[in-house]
């Protein structure tokens, strides 16, 4: 099995802690570990031939700093020049290890997505392998918990298989509450991880037919003797990705294909969208209340709220359901159910110019 890992988003939902130079993925949300090094963590008992990581050039050096620590399995970091979505940079990781390797089997991987139990994680990974050597392109669909709003479902279709994985009927973008309750209640709906096994020669053929574009210009790298030697890519990689436009693997080939398949997987999983993901995956005091990388917080009438003081102590009163996230050079308030418009405020940062607070 080869490790393709996703790790050049910009989590602007994680602002003002995440920015560009140094998104959500570089950095040590639970303490300890950055979120990429725990995704490499967690992969590495699986013996992995080979692991790339695919991220921007402007987090290229950081990226690569934090992942020195890696022995016994080949690592490679692949830049993109520029962001083109998911698809692109997973067409891209499938070309390199198919010139090598063709059928091999790709597990691929978001860098900043939370997993409590990781034994459970490389079994789900293990059990995708199969289906994926069968030249099924297998996406891992977590087993609903909660009528959960933020994320996308995949309606498995159940009929007549066991265990899994399901022929899936459709992928569904995210649903208000009720729909979420229908979902939940109906039993062959998943939560949509984002989490894949192919073998690389399926993965491309799929590119081939539902993005033929994308598929010309990946088909058109042209390696040395030593292929993984990434380096001598890097202009042909920019002369590509001048060209080819941006498209998330889920619209690009998923929605498209008949030759998906859902396997179903609980190990704790979040995808750690937003700040509103975390209290429920931190410690939190008696009222609900949560204090990041050791914030001295004093709470008076005062419940389940987020705070990170950034070295300063943070006292709250009388209010509830707020993320207080403090930086050197910037504050966020806001309530923490609507933590997913953090990224409003990015955007507005960038339409008035402040490079220097992104």
């Amino acid at each position: 099995m080869y490790v393709v890992i996703l790790a050049g988003g910009s989590g602007t939902r994680f602002w003002p802690l995440s920015r560009k130079r140094t998104p959500k993925q570089l950095m040590s949300v639970f303490g300890g570990r950055s979120m990429l090094q725990r995704t490499i963590d967690r992969v590495l008992p699986l013996q992995p031939k080979r692991i790339l990581v695919v991220t921007n050039a402007e987090q290229a050096s950081a990226t690569a700093a934090q992942l020195a620590f890696v022995t016994g399995v080949p690592l490679d970091v692949i830049a993109e020049p520029v962001g083109r979505n998911t698809a692109p940079a997973i067409g891209l990781a499938a070309a390199v290890i198919a010139r090598h390797d063709p059928q091999g089997v790709m597990a691929v991987l978001p860098a900043d997505h939370f997993i409590a139990d990781e034994e459970s994680f490389r079994g789900a990974l293990r059990a995708g392998v199969e289906t994926a050597n069968n030249g099924y392109l297998v996406t891992l669909g977590m087993t609903p918990t909660r009528p959960e709003t933020g994320y996308g479902y995949i309606e498995a279709d159940r009929s007549y298989r066991g265990a899994g994985p399901y022929p899936v009927r459709r992928f569904v973008e995210k649903p208000n509450l009720e729909k979420a309750l229908e979902y939940l209640e109906s039993g062959n709906f998943y939560w949509n991880s984002g989490m894949f096994l192919w073998r690389a020669d399926t993965i491309l053929e799929e590119i081939s037919i539902h993005m033929p574009a994308l598929f010309r210009e990946l088909d058109s790298l042209e390696f040395g003797a030593e292929i993984w030697e990434l380096r001598d890519l890097k202009p042909q990689i920019e002369a590509i990705y001048g060209q080819i436009a941006s498209e998330s693997i889920d619209y690009g080939i998923m929605e498209k294909s008949e030759k998906v398949e859902v396997l179903p997987a609980e190990f704790g999983w979040s995808d750690v969208g937003s700040w509103s993901a975390l209290p429920d995956l931190l410690d939190s005091d008696g009222n609900n209340n949560v204090a990041m990388n050791d914030t001295r917080l004093i709470a008076v009438d005062a419940t389940d709220c987020l705070v990170n003081g950034n070295g300063k102590m943070v006292a709250l009163v009388g209010v509830n359901g707020l993320a207080v996230v403090n930086t050197d050079d910037a504050l966020l308030v806001c309530p923490l159910d609507r933590a997913q418009e953090v990224k409003k405020v990015v955007e507005e940062l960038e339409r008035q110019g402040a490079k220097e607070l992104l």
